[in-house]
């Protein structure tokens, strides 16, 4: 199957260069193939022209633009449906200049990828309409985020910055060079581009992606927070009650000590003083 953009395109632009083909344009851009130029297939999203696509046969074990795309919008067209050997012939002919073999990077051949679709390979005609519907109003494109590379390990967060989401950073694998590195969790949100500090790879979150990270830090988080305030009040009601048990012994040792002085007898006769000096007392 070819490959289809749907109206849920936000019109962010991360499909566009990851595409081996250059099968992807932005709405009402016309689209070239031999030097020939054709009118653009959708008006007001990004289109996939079907006759360059080849769903990256040849180039990747997945399709590309999917594996960016921050909405998932895009999606194999059931109206066209290609074997893996079109596929790869495909992509022979739109790039002579490379030797593709075979056994090029595949998503059929991908551990737990679609099967190759039945029937005799035939291409079908392009989709008049790239298979969407009408296309709501463009949306502003998300502006690009360049991660900044990863520094140094810094000292453990005290308790303000630990529940502070400003310093929480979401743990990602380049696509491209499967380099880890980190993006700020403040920024990560569906349809905004970031680079990889290693290969310069973009990198854009789905929506799914998303919800996932946002559950994942929030529940631990949340959990974590509540935790502590239990030990915090279970801690204050114990030092409170140690303050007062403190106090109360100090009490009974300052009355053990009254009862004492008033207990001991010193030795021998009390003798008032005669003579000169009795005179002063």
């Amino acid at each position: 199957m070819a490959t289809v953009i749907t109206s849920e395109c936000i019109n962010c632009g991360a499909c566009e260069p990851e595409c081996p083909n250059t099968a992807i344009y932005a709405g009402g851009v016309p689209w070239e193939l031999n030097g020939e130029t054709h009118p653009a297939v959708a008006q007001d999203i990004y289109y996939i022209e079907p006759s360059k696509c080849t769903e990256c046969v040849g180039f990747h074990d997945h399709e590309a633009c999917a594996a960016v795309c921050p909405v998932d919008c895009c999606i194999p067209d059931p109206n066209i449906p290609e074997t893996e050997t079109v596929l790869l012939e495909r992509a022979r002919v739109l790039h002579p200049e490379l030797t593709i073999p075979d056994d090029a990077p595949s998503r059929f051949r991908k551990e737990g990828g679609a099967p190759a679709p039945a029937g005799d390979g035939a291409e079908a005609k392009p989709a008049t309409a790239n298979g969407a519907a009408a296309a709501p109003p463009a949306a502003a494109k998300p502006a690009a985020v360049a991660a900044a590379p990863k520094a140094a390990p810094a000292p453990a967060a005290t308790v303000e910055e630990e529940f502070n989401p400003i310093a929480w950073e979401v743990p990602v694998i380049c696509k491209d060079c499967n380099e880890p590195w980190t993006i700020p969790y403040r920024h990560f949100q569906a349809g905004v581009v970031f680079y990889c500090p290693s290969c310069s790879g973009s990198y854009v979150p789905k929506s799914q992606m998303c919800r996932a990270v946002r559950e994942t830090f929030e529940g631990f988080y949340n959990a974590r927070r509540a935790e502590r305030e239990v030990f915090e009040r279970r801690r204050a009601k114990e030092a409170a009650a140690f303050v007062a048990k403190q106090d109360a012994e100090m009490a009974d040792f300052k009355k053990r000590l009254e009862d004492l002085s008033h207990s001991m007898k010193p030795a021998g006769k009390t003798v008032r003083p005669t003579g000169i000096g009795s005179m002063f007392t």
